[in-house]
């Protein structure tokens, strides 16, 4: 995750050049800090919120399924009888389904991970067919995958893990970049700031919640909602979903579908959408149970 710094900085070769020095530096802090090793989502803010899934609408299950573990690098596990695919830092969901259309052209464009050894990764994709896409930064770039998924990938060997959720990429207008920014903190506790971009020199106005960086660029057009697209919806796990949907009624927020139990009988599940067409489902309890005798490590998510 990458954490804001504070303050627009001139467009100049040295200043970038040095903006990209401390962006990987705090890259390589937060992921280091922000998810404790061998766990799956990072602790809850004083929001009681934390990053909890992308759930993605897809054609195919397994080819996704095998796309997810295969070339990305996550383990598939069972919340009762909810499959996951879990990553340090967010959960992957899927559920079959046609979807209306790419992420591309919705108000999340995409989300992004990073490597701990990037080269590997790029030449197994390679290797493997899949399509790659980069822009002039050797340690950036976006690997597509099936139903228009594109993900974001940048590198860092000082990670721990092999390779950790980083953001969340929304496109709203230029305009609405600060009410979007604000509402993320007010309603999930979001930490706003500025991030540097990885792909070309500038900032990007973010919220930071544990696990991701919630991203904001300003979009040519309106997009439209994620509700139907392969990217339908997000994700955020928070401890009392019941005090947590009370405290949002109260700010004028109202849920699109109530609370209800996932079929696992013990995830609670909630849906709202976002002032910009953003589709968001908060859950509690989102993580299988440990195994007892079993190390800590990653774990899954819901419908």
């Amino acid at each position: 995750m990458l954490r804001p710094t504070a303050g627009r900085e001139t467009d100049t070769p040295m200043k970038n050049i040095g903006l990209k020095i401390r962006c990987l530096l705090l890259l390589i802090a937060a992921t280091l800090l922000a998810i404790p090793a061998g766990a799956q989502l990072a602790p809850a803010n004083s929001a009681g919120v934390t990053t909890g899934h992308i759930h993605l609408f897809v054609k195919d299950v397994e080819a996704q399924k095998k796309f997810w573990t295969t070339e990305i690098g996550g383990t598939v596990v069972m919340n009762g009888p909810l499959m996951l695919i879990q990553f340090p830092g967010v959960y992957i969901m899927l559920r079959q389904a046609d979807p209306t259309g790419p992420p591309a052209g919705s108000i999340v464009d995409h989300f992004g991970f990073v490597w701990k050894d990037l080269p590997a990764a790029l030449a197994k994709w390679k290797a493997d067919g899949v399509e790659i896409e980069q822009t002039g930064n050797p340690n950036q770039g976006y690997v597509h995958g099936p139903d228009g998924i594109r993900l974001e990938f940048y590198g860092n060997p000082a990670q721990t893990e092999p390779v950790v959720m980083n953001h969340i990429h929304f496109y709203p207008m230029a305009d609405d970049i600060p009410a979007m920014q604000a509402w993320y903190a007010k309603m999930f506790g979001g930490v706003p700031g500025k991030r540097q971009r990885m792909s070309s020199p500038g900032l990007i106005d973010c919220d930071d919640v544990p696990g991701a960086n919630l991203s904001f660029s300003a979009g040519k057009t309106k997009l439209a909602p994620t509700k139907g697209r392969s990217l339908d919806h997000i994700g955020f796990d928070v401890k009392d979903l019941e005090a947590f949907t009370k405290k949002l009624d109260a700010q004028g927020v109202k849920l699109d579908e109530a609370i209800r139990l996932a079929p696992n009988g013990t995830t609670k599940v909630a849906y709202l959408t976002d002032p910009w067409g953003t589709r968001i489902e908060l859950t509690q309890n989102l993580a299988p149970a440990p195994v007892p005798g079993a190390p800590s490590n990653l774990t899954g998510t819901v419908h």
